[in-house]
């Protein structure tokens, strides 16, 4: 039963990949933490990241309000995951969705509000995924003002799905690994760094007890923080160390853009959508940090490299003859 004082922090999307991280920190830290989701049954695994009760999962997609409100209630932190890649949820979820989770927890009183947005966000981007992360970091603000903006490029670790994915691609397409825009820079983050970085926002704006670096305050202004990892790598570099982490002797082949928009055409009305015409509009542009926010230095963490990571896991994929 929980005590009178403990503070509660409630963590929108809190069973995904990087939720996983933020979570565990949060229950290190000393907070309830709510898992607010659509399906509780995967937020299950969490309870064991902390202490009896300590985490809980509860149902609230970001798109119910009374159950939004629910989860809320009594919290003083409050981060919002949340988020899908593409379809007819982009609107509810990446934008009215973010919305309806700022507006509420200013309502609650909510002390520090966590948003997890993505480098290219904007109402610009070429990318219907891209808008929507730019429309959603708009909502925030309104609702929000204080509200503090993570954008991260791709996330790197054990459960991720992007290494993972061609990792798979190494393993089983033969003769060579398809990439798609192969000169499109990406920026890999490690997803530890990320969710620590989290931690230290939660830290340093609201209530949290552990110690934040000097200058992260001084950098509060911009309300926004941009996460990359230590290197710039384009689509075919990926490529290589893939193959190279995996033991597979290939070629990397660039995939014509022709070709690669009928294979997303077709890929895209499949279960799974491996790849979308609005995914291949993603990667038409560079991920990486602009240099105009402050990045993990700000939280006074120094980026975690790929090779210190990814080849633990990407062994998996690994010839075993």
């Amino acid at each position: 039963m929980m005590e009178l004082g403990q503070r509660i922090a409630t963590v929108f999307g809190g069973s995904g990949f990087l939720g996983a991280y933020v979570v565990r920190k949060l229950a290190q830290d000393g907070f309830v933490v709510r898992v607010a989701c659509r399906r509780t049954d995967l937020a299950e695994r969490l309870r064991s990241l902390g202490d009896v009760g300590q985490i809980a999962p509860f149902y609230a997609p970001v798109e119910d309000e009374s159950a939004v409100a629910t989860a809320l209630r009594g919290a003083s932190t409050v981060i919002n995951l949340a988020a899908v890649l593409g379809g007819r949820a982009l609107e509810t979820v990446n934008v009215a969705g973010a919305g309806r989770v700022a507006r509420l927890a200013s309502a609650e009183g909510v002390t520090s509000f966590i948003h997890m947005s993505a480098l290219g966000a904007s109402v610009s981007s070429p990318s219907a995924y891209g808008r929507s992360r730019g429309a959603g970091e708009a909502e925030v603000r309104q609702h929000f003002p204080d509200a503090t903006i993570l954008r991260a490029s791709v996330l790197f670790g054990p459960e991720d799905g992007f290494f993972n994915l061609m990792g798979a691609l190494a393993r089983y397409v033969p003769l060579a690994l398809p990439v798609y825009s192969a000169r499109t820079r990406l920026q890999p983050v490690y997803v530890a760094d990320v969710a620590e970085a989290t931690r230290r926002a939660v830290a340093a704006f609201g209530e949290g007890e552990a110690a934040a670096p000097g200058s992260l305050r001084r950098s509060r202004a911009s309300h926004v923080y941009e996460l990359g990892g230590p290197e710039v790598l384009s689509m075919t570099e990926i490529g290589r160390k893939v193959l190279e982490m995996t033991g597979r002797r290939k070629v990397v082949f660039a995939v014509p853009d022709g070709i690669a928009e009928l294979q997303a055409a077709v890929l895209e009305r499949l279960p799974g959508r491996m790849l979308t015409r609005d995914q291949l509009l993603m990667l038409s542009v560079d991920n990486v940090v602009t240099g105009v926010e402050p990045g993990l230095e700000a939280f006074g963490i120094t980026p975690t490299p790929l090779g210190l990571v990814a080849p633990q896991y990407m062994a998996r994929f690994r010839d075993a003859s």
